[in-house]
């Protein structure tokens, strides 16, 4: 059953992004060490759909998430803590027969050996989840809807929900899929990984690392992700300490997106003005600040190939990084910002993670993240982040400000 909503944060103006997903509580060691040494832990969340609506919020946009929590104490924590954000949670529903999943992790960086996590996610208040039991309404008032592909791995009714969101129909906000693969999900399930591949073709913007792409469907290289992906109309691949690589082609067919100024546009209509700036995927730049853009139906155009080098961060825990790229992108997305600026937000928004403990941190002030990301490639590929720097009102390695 569905219960009641939960939360009390709501954006009475139209909101930016809606996030699906589950959001957990979890548990950070006080020290590093096996689980099994760990003398005692401190609580934070975890979630990556949530993590993005937070890191949205934070940087200023108008950000929603929606998902079930048991009816239980941790739930409360969890509502409570993303509202904190500034995040509408009134789409949050409560359930009162399942728990709140939970996860305890190590301290080590997740791609090690040594990383521990231990989940208690197994019939949790989000695996019910299902396209009965879901605010359509609610999933579809933002200019761009985040899915991920752990929530695809949670259950078949999951599955049946995000195919149900991805698919294709009249007045389905641009939709953003972040791979997002997590091998030990897919283990024992009716599933596999190749419906990853699936759900990303019928998104719109996508977000791959190229390591997860080769664990999940064996294909290796930035190209060959983007042949193997042909119908969104941006895709990201990221590189690791190599940086990103962005596709962004021209005109596709496929759903109208509410993105710019309300007007409805053909996700990924790309800007013939201004230097290629656009809107976000979909919409072209009008002197009245909303936009025009043609719909459906047109040929694919090229694709722009964009690669934009990571920074140099000093690292405190290689946690959450994925989550913050992605938020950092969809931000400077929805600012309007040309493609390479979207990918230097991105690296941005992870570095002020990748120099914290936790999942979250607050981002750099705005004025900040566009003096960093404006700087040209030397002076770029000289900055490094440690921590603290997004408290800083100039990184000392900042070369010059437009």
């Amino acid at each position: 059953m569905s219960g009641p909503a939960a939360g009390t944060a709501s954006a009475a103006t139209t909101t930016d992004v809606v996030c699906l997903g589950e959001s957990m509580v979890t548990f950070l060691p006080s020290q590093p060490g096996r689980l099994a040494d760990v003398p005692s832990f401190g609580r934070g969340i975890g979630g990556a759909e949530s993590n993005v609506a937070c890191a949205l919020a934070a940087a200023g946009h108008r950000a929603a998430w929606v998902g079930r929590v048991g009816a239980d104490g941790f739930g409360e924590h969890l509502v409570e803590t993303i509202a904190g954000y500034g995040v509408d949670t009134s789409a949050v529903r409560r359930d009162p027969d399942r728990p709140t999943g939970i996860y305890f992790r190590t301290a080590t960086d997740r791609g090690t050996d040594t990383h521990e996590v231990a989940y208690y996610r197994a019939g949790s208040a989000a695996s019910a989840m299902s396209p009965a039991n879901v605010p359509y309404e609610e999933l579809f008032a933002g200019r761009i809807l985040h899915l991920s592909g752990i929530t695809a791995a949670l259950s078949a009714d999951c599955l049946a929900l995000l195919r149900e969101l991805t698919a294709a129909r009249p007045g389905r906000p641009l939709v953003s899929f972040d791979v997002n693969h997590r091998p030990h999900l897919w283990r024992g399930g009716d599933a596999d990984a190749s419906v990853l591949l699936e759900l990303a073709r019928r998104s719109d913007l996508v977000f791959v690392g190229e390591d997860e792409a080769e664990e999940a469907w064996g294909i290796v290289g930035a190209e060959a992700i983007r042949a193997a992906l042909p119908e969104p109309s941006v895709v990201v691949v990221k590189r690791g300490s190599a940086g990103a690589t962005v596709f962004a082609s021209g005109l596709r067919p496929g759903p109208r997106s509410s993105i710019a100024g309300g007007a409805e546009c053909a996700p990924g209509a790309r800007s013939t003005e201004g230097g290629g700036a656009e809107n976000a995927p979909g919409a072209r730049p009008t002197e009245g600040g909303g936009a025009e853009c043609a719909v459906g139906g047109a040929e694919s155009g090229p694709d722009t190939v964009t690669h934009v080098p990571a920074l140099r961060v000093d690292v405190v825990a290689a946690v959450g990084a994925g989550d913050a790229f992605a938020a950092g992108f969809l931000s400077a997305t929805l600012r309007g910002l040309p493609v390479r600026d979207r990918a230097r937000h991105g690296h941005l928004m992870a570095a002020a993670v990748l120099t914290v403990p936790g999942d979250l941190t607050e981002p750099p002030a705005r004025d900040h993240a566009d003096r960093l990301a404006a700087l040209d490639d030397d002076a770029w590929g000289r900055l490094r982040l440690g921590p603290g720097w997004t408290a800083a009102d100039r990184a000392p390695e900042e070369v010059r400000t437009p």
